[in-house]
């Protein structure tokens, strides 16, 4: 049976190397990861429930379970972490709040008011209305590893990983990850049954609680990884994490180049040119203190290279 992190007493509000590990893997090891909805465990109850200011204690929001030690990580390891499945609760919600989001009036934060969303999930279908049905994408809003120094809040994001909101964060695929500490400190939480582009209107997921399957590996970092990595079934994919915008899409961009570079010899140059032609790139959020950009190269079109 697979080890199970429960989410009981384990929650974090910062990715940190100073907190006490609650459990530890192996490499290569397949395990159980509990995960609460971003707005604390146990708060969403019903349909039709609208949350209230005492619902939701600001910036204590997208706790994460962790964190777990990964046995034998030494910084400069590159942890990576491959989603094997995703079990979401059958509750998720999302929401407006006044000074979160795409237009926040910072000012006077009157904006809409609080508005509450709170749908049922259930046979792959996030049920908006008797009449609205949308298929579920789940994914993980918060991955990552304890930051060089200090502690980085869950609703915010960097080189360690966090609150980055990225729709490629989902089964099937693999996270990696620079390893900053020894035992990587690695932190999930921040389950989405859903998220559009830009997740605009900050909580703006189909927010829930969910049980992840996952396994982590081992590898020596390549010499130019920084922000996250993501490869799947067809792509390999390079985030960045900034304000403004367009600097955000640069280190994406940059990181790309360094990997087909590194890992398939194409001169950075040329790279560059490519990712003209065939660039796969958008902004998954806007919303959080930094935002995430992510750059996708098709990998048919890599394979042309080592022909």
């Amino acid at each position: 049976m697979n080890q199970r992190v429960s989410k009981a007493g384990n929650i974090k509000y910062a990715l940190s190397a100073n907190d006490a590990f609650v459990a530890a893997v192996s490499p290569g090891e397949t395990f159980v990861v509990e995960c609460a909805i971003n707005a604390n465990d146990g708060t969403i109850r019903h349909l039709g429930q609208q949350l209230t200011e005492a619902d939701v204690s600001l910036p204590f929001v997208n706790g994460a379970t962790g964190p777990i030690e990964v046995k034998g990580a030494k910084r400069g390891d590159m942890l990576k972490l491959e989603i094997l499945g995703m079990e979401l609760d059958t509750l998720g919600f999302t929401a407006l709040w006044p000074g979160i989001g795409m237009f926040p009036d910072w000012v006077r934060q009157k904006e809409f008011g609080m508005r509450t969303h709170v749908v049922e999930v259930k046979d792959g279908i996030v049920h908006w209305s008797d009449k609205v049905k949308l298929p579920v994408r789940p994914m993980i809003g918060v991955a990552g590893v304890a930051p060089v120094h200090g502690g980085v809040l869950t609703v915010d994001n960097g080189t360690h990983g966090g609150n980055l909101d990225v729709q490629e964060i989902t089964p099937g695929n693999t996270v990696m990850f620079r390893v900053n500490h020894d035992g990587a400190h690695l932190f999930l939480g921040d389950c989405h049954a859903l998220q559009g582009d830009g997740e605009a209107n900050g909580m703006g997921a189909i927010e829930i609680a969910a049980t992840l399957t996952v396994r982590v590996t081992l590898e020596e970092a390549p010499a130019r990884l920084s922000h996250p990595r993501i490869e799947t079934p067809t792509h390999i994919c390079t985030l960045g994490c900034a304000r403004p915008l367009e600097d955000a899409m640069r280190i994406a961009f940059q990181e790309m180049i360094y990997w087909l570079e590194d890992a398939y010899g194409i001169p950075a140059a040329e790279g560059y040119m490519l990712l003209g032609q065939i660039a796969e790139a958008r902004c998954t959020q806007v919303v959080n203190p930094k935002y995430t950009y992510i750059c996708k190269v098709d990998k048919s079109v890599l394979a042309q290279f080592a022909g």
